[in-house]
Protein backbone atom coordinates (compact mmCIF):
# COMPACT_ATOMS: atom_id res chain seq x y z
CA UNK A 1 0.00 0.00 0.00
CA UNK A 2 1.21 3.51 -0.81
CA UNK A 3 2.26 5.96 1.92
CA UNK A 4 -1.01 7.83 2.07
CA UNK A 5 -0.04 10.21 4.88
CA UNK A 6 2.69 11.81 2.75
CA UNK A 7 0.53 11.68 -0.37
CA UNK A 8 -2.34 13.44 1.41
CA UNK A 9 -0.05 16.04 3.00
CA UNK A 10 1.45 16.80 -0.42
CA UNK A 11 -2.06 17.04 -1.87
CA UNK A 12 -3.17 19.53 0.80
CA UNK A 13 -0.09 21.69 0.30
CA UNK A 14 -0.35 21.60 -3.51
CA UNK A 15 -4.09 22.32 -3.58
CA UNK A 16 -3.52 25.31 -1.22
CA UNK A 17 -6.47 24.24 0.94
CA UNK A 18 -7.41 27.28 3.05
CA UNK A 19 -6.50 26.88 6.73
CA UNK A 20 -6.33 30.58 7.52
CA UNK A 21 -9.77 32.18 7.56
CA UNK A 22 -10.27 31.95 11.33
CA UNK A 23 -9.04 30.35 14.56
CA UNK A 24 -10.82 27.05 13.83
CA UNK A 25 -10.23 23.71 15.53
CA UNK A 26 -10.24 21.75 12.27
CA UNK A 27 -7.26 23.72 10.96
CA UNK A 28 -5.16 22.67 13.93
CA UNK A 29 -6.46 19.13 13.46
CA UNK A 30 -5.18 19.05 9.87
CA UNK A 31 -1.87 20.63 10.86
CA UNK A 32 -1.49 17.98 13.59
CA UNK A 33 -1.70 15.39 10.82
CA UNK A 34 0.87 17.17 8.67
CA UNK A 35 3.16 17.48 11.70
CA UNK A 36 3.05 13.68 12.01
CA UNK A 37 4.26 13.43 8.41
CA UNK A 38 7.13 15.77 9.32
CA UNK A 39 8.04 13.59 12.31
CA UNK A 40 8.16 10.49 10.10
CA UNK A 41 9.94 11.97 7.07
CA UNK A 42 12.02 14.75 8.71
CA UNK A 43 11.26 16.77 5.56
CA UNK A 44 11.26 20.39 6.68
CA UNK A 45 8.71 21.47 4.09
CA UNK A 46 5.98 19.95 6.25
CA UNK A 47 7.12 21.77 9.38
CA UNK A 48 7.44 25.01 7.41
CA UNK A 49 3.87 24.60 6.18
CA UNK A 50 2.62 24.20 9.75
CA UNK A 51 4.65 27.19 10.97
CA UNK A 52 3.46 29.43 8.14
CA UNK A 53 -0.16 28.60 8.86
CA UNK A 54 0.07 29.04 12.62
CA UNK A 55 2.11 32.22 12.37
CA UNK A 56 -0.84 33.81 10.60
CA UNK A 57 -2.57 33.71 14.00
CA UNK A 58 0.21 33.98 16.62
CA UNK A 59 1.80 37.35 17.41
CA UNK A 60 5.23 37.73 19.02
CA UNK A 61 3.57 38.48 22.38
CA UNK A 62 1.51 35.28 22.10
CA UNK A 63 -1.82 36.93 21.37
CA UNK A 64 -4.01 34.91 19.02
CA UNK A 65 -5.84 36.45 16.07
CA UNK A 66 -9.52 35.45 16.15
CA UNK A 67 -9.44 34.08 19.71
CA UNK A 68 -11.73 35.55 22.37
CA UNK A 69 -11.58 34.17 25.91
CA UNK A 70 -15.04 35.55 26.73
CA UNK A 71 -16.65 33.17 24.23
CA UNK A 72 -15.64 30.23 26.46
CA UNK A 73 -15.62 27.99 23.41
CA UNK A 74 -13.97 24.63 24.16
CA UNK A 75 -13.31 24.15 20.42
CA UNK A 76 -10.84 27.04 20.51
CA UNK A 77 -8.44 25.05 22.68
CA UNK A 78 -7.79 22.31 20.15
CA UNK A 79 -5.17 24.30 18.22
CA UNK A 80 -3.08 24.36 21.39
CA UNK A 81 -1.93 20.84 20.47
CA UNK A 82 -0.15 22.01 17.33
CA UNK A 83 1.31 24.94 19.30
CA UNK A 84 2.82 22.40 21.69
CA UNK A 85 4.44 20.69 18.71
CA UNK A 86 5.79 23.98 17.38
CA UNK A 87 7.17 25.02 20.75
CA UNK A 88 9.00 21.68 21.04
CA UNK A 89 10.35 21.87 17.49
CA UNK A 90 11.38 25.55 17.44
CA UNK A 91 11.71 26.71 21.05
CA UNK A 92 10.01 29.96 20.00
CA UNK A 93 8.59 31.51 23.16
CA UNK A 94 5.62 33.10 21.39
CA UNK A 95 4.09 29.63 21.10
CA UNK A 96 4.44 29.08 24.86
CA UNK A 97 2.82 32.47 25.52
CA UNK A 98 -0.10 31.51 23.28
CA UNK A 99 -0.34 28.12 24.99
CA UNK A 100 -0.61 29.81 28.37
CA UNK A 101 -3.43 32.03 27.09
CA UNK A 102 -5.37 28.94 25.99
CA UNK A 103 -4.62 27.05 29.21
CA UNK A 104 -5.86 29.99 31.28
CA UNK A 105 -9.30 29.68 29.68
CA UNK A 106 -9.79 26.47 31.65
CA UNK A 107 -9.36 28.32 34.95
CA UNK A 108 -12.65 30.17 34.45
CA UNK A 109 -14.44 28.06 31.81
CA UNK A 110 -18.00 27.35 33.06
CA UNK A 111 -18.76 23.81 34.20
CA UNK A 112 -21.75 21.58 34.86
CA UNK A 113 -22.80 20.75 38.41
CA UNK A 114 -20.64 17.61 38.07
CA UNK A 115 -17.61 19.75 37.19
CA UNK A 116 -17.42 19.02 33.46
CA UNK A 117 -16.65 21.85 31.03
CA UNK A 118 -19.58 23.32 29.13
CA UNK A 119 -19.20 22.94 25.38
CA UNK A 120 -19.52 26.69 24.86
CA UNK A 121 -20.88 29.69 26.72
CA UNK A 122 -23.65 29.85 24.10
CA UNK A 123 -24.40 26.16 24.81
CA UNK A 124 -24.88 26.30 28.60
CA UNK A 125 -25.00 23.17 30.77
CA UNK A 126 -24.10 20.97 27.82
CA UNK A 127 -21.48 18.23 27.37
CA UNK A 128 -20.74 17.29 23.74
CA UNK A 129 -18.47 14.37 22.89
CA UNK A 130 -16.57 16.73 20.56
CA UNK A 131 -15.43 18.78 23.55
CA UNK A 132 -13.46 15.94 25.11
CA UNK A 133 -11.11 15.99 22.14
CA UNK A 134 -10.96 19.78 21.93
CA UNK A 135 -10.45 20.62 25.59
CA UNK A 136 -9.52 17.64 27.72
CA UNK A 137 -6.83 16.27 25.42
CA UNK A 138 -5.20 19.69 25.10
CA UNK A 139 -5.42 20.04 28.90
CA UNK A 140 -3.69 16.66 29.39
CA UNK A 141 -0.92 17.43 26.91
CA UNK A 142 -0.31 20.82 28.48
CA UNK A 143 -0.09 19.23 31.96
CA UNK A 144 2.45 16.70 30.69
CA UNK A 145 4.75 19.50 29.53
CA UNK A 146 4.19 22.26 32.06
CA UNK A 147 1.72 21.22 34.78
CA UNK A 148 1.35 19.26 37.98
CA UNK A 149 0.52 15.54 37.82
CA UNK A 150 -2.41 16.00 40.21
CA UNK A 151 -4.13 18.11 37.54
CA UNK A 152 -4.55 14.95 35.46
CA UNK A 153 -7.41 13.96 37.76
CA UNK A 154 -9.40 16.93 36.50
CA UNK A 155 -8.85 15.61 32.98
CA UNK A 156 -9.82 12.01 33.75
CA UNK A 157 -12.89 13.27 35.61
CA UNK A 158 -14.14 14.79 32.34
CA UNK A 159 -14.11 11.36 30.66
CA UNK A 160 -15.59 9.46 33.60
CA UNK A 161 -18.56 11.80 33.98
CA UNK A 162 -19.06 12.11 30.23
CA UNK A 163 -19.33 8.34 29.87
CA UNK A 164 -21.65 8.11 32.88
CA UNK A 165 -24.09 10.61 31.41
CA UNK A 166 -23.91 9.85 27.66
CA UNK A 167 -23.53 6.07 27.39
CA UNK A 168 -26.41 3.95 26.14
CA UNK A 169 -26.38 0.73 28.12
CA UNK A 170 -28.11 -1.27 25.37
CA UNK A 171 -25.65 -0.55 22.54
CA UNK A 172 -22.59 0.67 24.46
CA UNK A 173 -22.47 3.71 22.16
CA UNK A 174 -22.44 7.29 23.44
CA UNK A 175 -24.99 9.87 22.39
CA UNK A 176 -23.74 13.07 20.74
CA UNK A 177 -24.58 15.36 23.67
CA UNK A 178 -26.13 15.79 27.10
CA UNK A 179 -28.03 18.80 28.44
CA UNK A 180 -27.84 18.87 32.22
CA UNK A 181 -30.74 21.34 32.39
CA UNK A 182 -32.93 19.16 30.10
CA UNK A 183 -34.31 22.30 28.46
CA UNK A 184 -32.85 22.17 24.93
CA UNK A 185 -35.21 21.32 22.06
CA UNK A 186 -32.94 18.42 21.05
CA UNK A 187 -32.71 16.96 24.57
CA UNK A 188 -34.85 14.16 25.96
CA UNK A 189 -36.88 15.74 28.77
CA UNK A 190 -36.18 12.81 31.12
CA UNK A 191 -32.52 11.99 30.34
CA UNK A 192 -31.19 15.23 28.82
CA UNK A 193 -29.67 13.19 25.98
CA UNK A 194 -29.68 13.88 22.25
CA UNK A 195 -31.44 11.24 20.18
CA UNK A 196 -28.77 9.67 17.93
CA UNK A 197 -25.29 8.20 17.81
CA UNK A 198 -23.37 10.41 15.40
CA UNK A 199 -20.27 8.83 13.85
CA UNK A 200 -17.96 11.82 14.15
CA UNK A 201 -18.89 12.53 17.76
CA UNK A 202 -17.94 8.97 18.75
CA UNK A 203 -14.82 9.47 16.65
CA UNK A 204 -13.88 12.56 18.63
CA UNK A 205 -14.37 10.65 21.88
CA UNK A 206 -12.23 7.61 21.05
CA UNK A 207 -9.50 9.83 19.57
CA UNK A 208 -9.57 11.85 22.78
CA UNK A 209 -9.18 8.66 24.82
CA UNK A 210 -6.13 7.30 22.98
CA UNK A 211 -4.41 10.70 22.88
CA UNK A 212 -5.06 11.38 26.57
CA UNK A 213 -4.02 7.89 27.65
CA UNK A 214 -0.72 8.43 25.87
CA UNK A 215 0.25 11.25 28.26
CA UNK A 216 -1.37 10.00 31.48
CA UNK A 217 1.22 8.71 33.98
CA UNK A 218 1.01 5.08 35.03
CA UNK A 219 0.54 6.29 38.60
CA UNK A 220 -2.80 7.90 37.72
CA UNK A 221 -5.43 5.66 39.32
CA UNK A 222 -8.06 6.63 36.74
CA UNK A 223 -5.97 5.41 33.81
CA UNK A 224 -7.29 1.81 34.00
CA UNK A 225 -10.87 3.20 33.94
CA UNK A 226 -10.16 5.10 30.73
CA UNK A 227 -8.59 2.01 29.13
CA UNK A 228 -11.76 0.04 29.96
CA UNK A 229 -13.88 2.87 28.52
CA UNK A 230 -11.85 2.80 25.29
CA UNK A 231 -12.21 -0.98 24.98
CA UNK A 232 -15.96 -0.80 25.61
CA UNK A 233 -16.37 1.96 23.02
CA UNK A 234 -14.36 0.04 20.43
CA UNK A 235 -16.39 -3.13 20.95
CA UNK A 236 -19.61 -1.15 20.56
CA UNK A 237 -18.27 0.51 17.38
CA UNK A 238 -17.20 -2.80 15.85
CA UNK A 239 -20.76 -4.08 16.25
CA UNK A 240 -22.06 -1.28 14.01
CA UNK A 241 -19.14 -1.29 11.54
CA UNK A 242 -20.26 -1.91 7.94
CA UNK A 243 -19.11 -5.48 7.29
CA UNK A 244 -18.58 -5.00 3.57
CA UNK A 245 -16.61 -1.73 3.51
CA UNK A 246 -15.17 -1.96 7.07
CA UNK A 247 -15.98 1.72 7.74
CA UNK A 248 -18.81 3.49 9.59
CA UNK A 249 -22.06 5.27 8.86
CA UNK A 250 -22.96 8.90 9.53
CA UNK A 251 -25.62 7.70 12.02
CA UNK A 252 -23.80 4.75 13.47
CA UNK A 253 -26.52 2.22 14.28
CA UNK A 254 -28.91 2.87 11.39
CA UNK A 255 -26.87 1.69 8.42
CA UNK A 256 -29.85 0.24 6.57
CA UNK A 257 -32.00 3.36 6.91
CA UNK A 258 -32.68 5.31 3.73
CA UNK A 259 -30.44 8.35 3.37
CA UNK A 260 -27.72 7.17 5.72
CA UNK A 261 -24.23 6.99 4.22
CA UNK A 262 -20.69 5.83 4.91
CA UNK A 263 -18.84 8.89 6.25
CA UNK A 264 -15.13 9.66 6.02
CA UNK A 265 -14.29 11.85 9.01
CA UNK A 266 -15.87 9.72 11.74
CA UNK A 267 -14.54 6.55 10.12
CA UNK A 268 -11.01 8.01 9.98
CA UNK A 269 -11.18 8.98 13.66
CA UNK A 270 -12.33 5.53 14.71
CA UNK A 271 -9.60 3.88 12.62
CA UNK A 272 -7.00 6.21 14.18
CA UNK A 273 -8.13 5.20 17.66
CA UNK A 274 -8.08 1.51 16.71
CA UNK A 275 -4.57 1.67 15.25
CA UNK A 276 -3.10 3.79 18.04
CA UNK A 277 -4.90 1.81 20.72
CA UNK A 278 -3.40 -1.45 19.43
CA UNK A 279 0.05 0.09 18.89
CA UNK A 280 0.19 1.53 22.42
CA UNK A 281 -1.22 -1.56 24.10
CA UNK A 282 -4.57 -0.11 25.24
CA UNK A 283 -6.47 -2.45 22.94
CA UNK A 284 -5.82 -6.21 22.54
CA UNK A 285 -3.26 -7.19 19.92
CA UNK A 286 -5.79 -9.46 18.23
CA UNK A 287 -7.52 -6.31 16.95
CA UNK A 288 -4.46 -5.45 14.84
CA UNK A 289 -5.80 -7.11 11.69
CA UNK A 290 -9.23 -5.57 12.27
CA UNK A 291 -7.61 -2.14 12.53
CA UNK A 292 -5.54 -2.66 9.38
CA UNK A 293 -8.59 -3.92 7.49
CA UNK A 294 -10.54 -0.85 8.58
CA UNK A 295 -7.73 1.40 7.35
CA UNK A 296 -7.87 -0.35 3.99
CA UNK A 297 -11.59 0.41 4.03
CA UNK A 298 -10.87 4.12 4.42
CA UNK A 299 -8.68 4.11 1.34
CA UNK A 300 -11.04 1.99 -0.76
CA UNK A 301 -14.21 3.84 0.19
CA UNK A 302 -13.13 7.47 0.43
CA UNK A 303 -9.85 8.10 -1.45
CA UNK A 304 -9.71 8.91 -5.15
CA UNK A 305 -6.61 9.81 -7.15
CA UNK A 306 -6.96 12.89 -9.35
CA UNK A 307 -5.62 13.38 -12.85
CA UNK A 308 -2.82 15.60 -11.48
CA UNK A 309 -1.51 12.76 -9.30
CA UNK A 310 -2.88 13.97 -5.95
CA UNK A 311 -5.67 12.48 -3.86
CA UNK A 312 -9.09 13.60 -2.66
CA UNK A 313 -10.90 12.51 0.50
CA UNK A 314 -14.62 12.22 -0.25
CA UNK A 315 -17.89 11.79 1.69
CA UNK A 316 -17.14 14.14 4.60
CA UNK A 317 -20.03 15.53 6.62
CA UNK A 318 -19.39 19.28 6.45
CA UNK A 319 -20.78 20.11 9.88
CA UNK A 320 -23.22 18.81 12.48
CA UNK A 321 -24.27 20.22 15.83
CA UNK A 322 -27.23 20.75 18.11
CA UNK A 323 -29.39 23.76 18.93
CA UNK A 324 -27.85 27.13 18.20
CA UNK A 325 -29.27 29.81 15.95
CA UNK A 326 -30.38 27.19 13.41
CA UNK A 327 -32.24 25.28 16.13
CA UNK A 328 -30.73 21.96 15.03
CA UNK A 329 -32.94 19.22 16.44
CA UNK A 330 -30.55 16.23 16.36
CA UNK A 331 -33.01 14.07 14.40
CA UNK A 332 -31.94 11.43 11.89
CA UNK A 333 -33.21 13.71 9.12
CA UNK A 334 -30.99 16.50 10.44
CA UNK A 335 -27.79 14.43 10.50
CA UNK A 336 -28.24 13.22 6.93
CA UNK A 337 -29.30 16.66 5.61
CA UNK A 338 -26.01 18.47 6.27
CA UNK A 339 -23.80 18.91 3.17
CA UNK A 340 -21.46 16.09 2.13
CA UNK A 341 -18.16 17.48 0.84
CA UNK A 342 -14.62 16.57 -0.21
CA UNK A 343 -11.23 17.64 1.20
CA UNK A 344 -12.66 19.36 4.28
CA UNK A 345 -10.24 19.73 7.22
CA UNK A 346 -12.47 17.83 9.67
CA UNK A 347 -11.85 14.78 7.49
CA UNK A 348 -8.36 15.53 6.20
CA UNK A 349 -6.81 15.77 9.67
CA UNK A 350 -8.15 12.44 10.94
CA UNK A 351 -7.23 10.70 7.68
CA UNK A 352 -3.65 12.00 7.99
CA UNK A 353 -3.50 10.88 11.63
CA UNK A 354 -4.94 7.44 10.83
CA UNK A 355 -2.51 7.02 7.94
CA UNK A 356 0.45 7.94 10.14
CA UNK A 357 -0.63 5.38 12.75
CA UNK A 358 -1.06 2.73 10.07
CA UNK A 359 2.43 3.35 8.78
CA UNK A 360 3.88 3.28 12.31
CA UNK A 361 2.06 0.05 13.13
Amino acid sequence: MKIYSKWMADSIISKKIDLLDNWRYEYGLTLDGIAEVFKMTKDKKYLDFVINNMDHFISEDGTIKGYNLEEYNIDHLNNGKILLTLFKETGNKKYKKALDILRNQLNTHPRTKENVFWHKKIYPNQIWLDGLYMGSTFYAKYIKEFGNANEFYDVTHQFVICEKNLKDEKTGLLYHAFDESKTQNWANKETGLSSHFWGRSMGWFVMALVDTLEVLPETNTDKPKLIITLNNCVQALLKVQDKESHVWYQVLDEGSRKGNYLEASGSSMIVYALLKGVKNGYLPLDLKETAKEAYGGLVDEFILETKDGFINLNKICYVAGLGGKDNRDGSFAYYISEPIVSNEPKGLGPFLLASSQYELL
